[in-house]
């Protein structure tokens, strides 16, 4: 589903665990078909991308409150390796996640999961599991929610 629409999210997906990655998008897709909100995917190679490519976005206007998607879910995964980038990745994305959602006002749910080995994150990521995806939708969604509440009580 890629449809214009004020109820609408992104996507950004980092691509660099393809099976982890599919599985995040699969809950968080279920979890916005089942609220009726639309969505947009992109990829990007890895988590560190994320923050990146929502600047590009916001920065051109296509995400954001007047923008083609009113919020934006993060997907990725981190697993942690026999040097420091594993603490560099994880850090940096989510600080620039964090960085972009207070600074535009941008509702963002971020999965993006730091494990220690690949089982960990597969459990995390599995909608028969813990279901990380989902719980980054849901995030969105209720961010989303309390913008407009706080907008629609400032017009009041």
């Amino acid at each position: 589903m890629s449809r214009k629409g004020s109820n609408s999210v992104l996507i950004i997906e980092a691509r660099f665990y393809e099976d982890i990655a599919d599985e995040l998008a699969r809950g968080a897709i279920d979890e916005l078909r089942a609220s009726q909100v639309d969505y947009e995917r992109i990829a990007v190679p890895g988590a560190l991308e994320i923050p990146l490519a929502l600047s590009l976005a916001l920065a051109n206007g296509f995400v954001g409150r007047a923008g083609r998607h009113r919020g934006c879910i993060a997907l990725g995964c981190v697993i942690r390796g026999q040097t420091s980038h594993y603490e560099i990745v994880a850090r940096d994305s989510s600080a620039g996640l964090h960085e972009l959602a207070v600074q535009h006002g941008v509702p963002i749910g971020s999965g993006i999961l730091t494990c220690e080995s690949r089982e960990q994150a597969w459990e995390r990521a599995s909608v028969d599991g813990r279901n990380k995806g989902s719980d980054a939708a849901r995030a969105c969604l209720t961010l989303m929610r309390l913008e407009q509440h706080f907008s629609s009580a400032s017009k009041r």
